[in-house]
């Protein structure tokens, strides 16, 4: 069968943890049983990987196996990726997403999207990046006080554009979380509060406008500045060149730019500031993807 799994943003500014949005690059998958376990890794993207099963992927599926009460079979999987690793485009969502459908298909699909996208939060520990991969667009989830996940997807406001700035090094997660405080101040938590509130609505109702408001985050972004260098700068001055609002992507490093016209001067100018930072990094406009986790199976014995 073959898998293809779309990248995400997550947060969108104030939405730490909770909005999540699909972008078109893609890890995809073919996976077969076989009579031994084997990974076949193509193209870049993909150092240091394992190859047997600690890997990733292979854990997933052999999570969804056991959760089925089934054995896991041997399988072999051959893994291609144009989402860099450690870059806050949620990688290792696409590969437990990847994993579950897979492992779903293969197992004779005994729990339905809405159950994958469960298992892909437990997984995960947050459901931002994978319920987007999963569904496509944009996705708002927030966790229960039972465990389980509540979610809403929403369709990109028309005309969004996204320019992405994907720096050439990594920033783990862990990293990114460790800066963060472990208090905020009351008018910390309503500016949060008010904001991603504001957030979900621009989406909503296609509010360019409000959207331009809402991206304004306290909660992670002022944090994460000192790890992200020429941030501040594109922060402060994008809008000079067409951008309405920057964000961080996930934990980072990767940047976004929300614009709606041209993005000529806008791709230049965030390629100069990121240069001028001694920041080396692949700047592009990326398409939302809409359509989430497609499966086609090749060969069915």
């Amino acid at each position: 069968m073959y898998v293809k799994v779309p990248a995400s943003t997550a947060n969108l500014g104030p939405g730490f943890d909770s909005v999540g949005m699909a972008l078109q690059l893609y890890t995809t998958l073919k996976v077969k049983q076989s009579n031994r376990t084997k990974f076949y890794l193509v193209g870049d993207n993909q150092e240091n990987i394992p190859t047997d099963k600690s890997n990733l992927i292979y854990q997933t599926i052999d999570f969804l196996y056991k959760k089925a009460g089934l054995q896991t079979p041997e399988l072999e999987i051959e893994v291609e990726t144009d989402i860099p690793l450690a870059r806050g485009l949620g990688s290792s969502g696409t590969a437990i997403v990847g994993g579950l459908v897979a492992a779903n298909v293969l197992a004779g699909e005994p729990f339905s999207k809405q159950e994958i996208f469960q298992l892909a939060s437990e997984m995960e520990g947050h459901p931002d990046n994978v319920g987007a991969s999963l569904f496509g667009g944009i996705i708002v989830a927030a966790k229960s006080e039972l465990g389980d996940y509540a979610y809403v997807p929403l369709s990109p406001p028309k005309g969004l554009k996204i320019v992405v700035a994907i720096p050439d090094f990594e920033l783990p997660t862990k990293l990114a979380r460790e800066v963060l405080p472990d208090d905020y101040s009351r008018q910390d938590v309503v500016h949060a509060l008010s904001h991603s509130a504001l957030l979900v609505a621009a989406i909503a109702k296609g509010d360019l406008s409000a959207l331009q408001v809402a991206l304004e985050d306290r909660i992670h972004q002022p944090y994460r500045m000192a790890l992200l260098p020429g941030f501040e700068a594109l922060q402060k001055n994008c809008r000079n060149y067409g951008a309405f609002g920057t964000v961080i992507s996930g934990a980072g490093p990767t940047i976004l730019a929300f614009t709606t016209g041209d993005c000529t001067q806008l791709v230049g100018f965030m390629e100069k500031t990121l240069q001028n930072h001694g920041v080396s990094a692949k700047i592009m406009e990326l398409a939302i993807d809409t359509s989430g986790t497609t499966c086609s199976v090749l060969l069915k014995k």
